[in-house]
């Protein structure tokens, strides 16, 4: 990459603070090895875009790609649920799991309401700001300027913001620059390939770090939005923070080494190497589903008559893979006695596995397609 400079330190008086080089200008690519790493991420983008139009009802499993996202983008900010533990209902956690739970389920809402937002709201800050809101609403940052962006300085790492390990930019300047990364994004006479775009979107954005909380979450959820606003992806099938959580210190490191040493190559190699890493996991997830939905099909065919409403009940689970007599009641409108027959069916060809062991309150979960998505990678 041609001269690139972060941005400098400004003397604030007890501290300095970062202050950033605008993004929206011309870019120029010199890197052979960075385009190399480009033409590759592309290519395994558009096979997993080419799967998102062949796969039947792609919709029933997109459900479970955003929850092993939500869980993996706020594991990296200290979050402790596990997909499993997700996918319960809140009366089955733990008191002293909830908090965590809830912030998952935040992430959930926040995510799926912007992307359904995208059809009428461009990328932008208000789009931003709205999912920020969604994300804080009712747990521990509820305090924290839900929806609004920060009117006080922050600081990354360090017991305080003496011993930080970096200062954003002060608040003032956040409107200009959260306006010049929104300028970039849309922009028509800047040339700059897309992934490339998003991934200085992001590394600018988690320096502005325009938030008092929630800056991490918000700018991985970002990466998504934006893939799907460009027509790069027709469906949100694509979430980096299963590659940014398994590679945390490197992830950090490299946003750090851009603005210590103007190093934007190592970040934009490490994100392109994580976009071909995710696609090509996530082809491989779609591969484990459609062998699955073949395994279960036959199974189901030796049920007969009670086929149809078995297949209902499947459906379901592949959107929301745990289940109960009164979910499948719901679902199937059959009478409580002929789910109980059902579900036995299931769990007798191995399709479902009850987990509390008990005679009353069985819970049973569609095993086989979590851990598709647990061992994902």
């Amino acid at each position: 990459m041609i001269t690139f400079t972060s941005g400098k330190l400004i003397n604030q008086g007890t501290y300095k603070s970062f202050q950033p080089e605008k993004i929206h200008r011309q870019w120029k690519i010199e890197n052979m090895e960075l385009l190399n790493l480009l033409s590759q991420a592309d290519r395994q983008l558009g096979r997993l875009d080419m799967y998102s139009e062949y796969i039947p009802n792609i919709d029933l499993f997109i459900s479970m790609h955003v929850l092993k996202e939500a869980t993996q983008s706020s594991k990296i900010e200290g979050t402790k649920t596990n997909i499993e533990e997700a996918l319960l209902d809140k009366e089955d956690i733990s008191e002293e799991k909830r908090d965590d739970w809830e912030e998952v389920q935040n992430y959930i809402s926040a995510l799926n309401q912007a992307i359904s937002k995208l059809e009428d709201l461009p990328f932008s800050s208000r789009l931003i700001k709205q999912t920020h809101k969604i994300l804080l609403s009712g747990v521990r940052g509820k305090h924290k300027l839900p929806g609004e962006f920060r009117t006080s300085q922050n600081w990354i790492g360090g017991a305080s913001i003496i011993d930080a390990t970096f200062i954003p930019p002060i608040h003032s300047t956040i409107d200009e620059y959260m306006s010049d990364l929104e300028k970039l994004a849309h922009s028509e006479e800047v040339y700059f390939p897309e992934l490339l775009k998003i991934a200085l979107i992001h590394y600018q954005f988690e320096t502005i770090h325009p938030f008092l909380d929630g800056n991490g979450r918000v700018g991985r959820l970002m990466i998504t939005l934006y893939l799907v606003e460009k027509g790069i992806l027709k469906k949100p099938i694509l979430y980096l923070s299963d590659f940014f959580e398994r590679n945390r210190t490197l992830y950090y490191d490299n946003l750090m080494r851009v603005r210590e040493k103007n190093d934007i190559n190592q970040w934009f190699k490490f994100f392109l190497v994580g976009v071909i890493e995710t696609a090509k996991n996530s082809i491989s997830t779609f591969d484990k589903i459609m062998k699955l939905q073949q395994e279960i099909e036959t199974k189901l065919q030796s049920l007969g008559s009670r086929s149809a409403n078995a297949n209902i009940i499947v459906k379901q689970l592949y959107q929301h893979p745990i289940t109960d007599a009164q979910k499948a009641k719901k679902t199937t409108n059959l009478s409580l006695p002929s789910v109980y027959k059902l579900l036995e069916e299931l769990e007798n060809r191995k399709i479902i596995h009850e987990v509390t062991g008990g005679k009353r309150g069985k819970i049973y979960y569609f095993r086989d397609y979590i851990n598709i998505f647990s061992n994902e990678g």
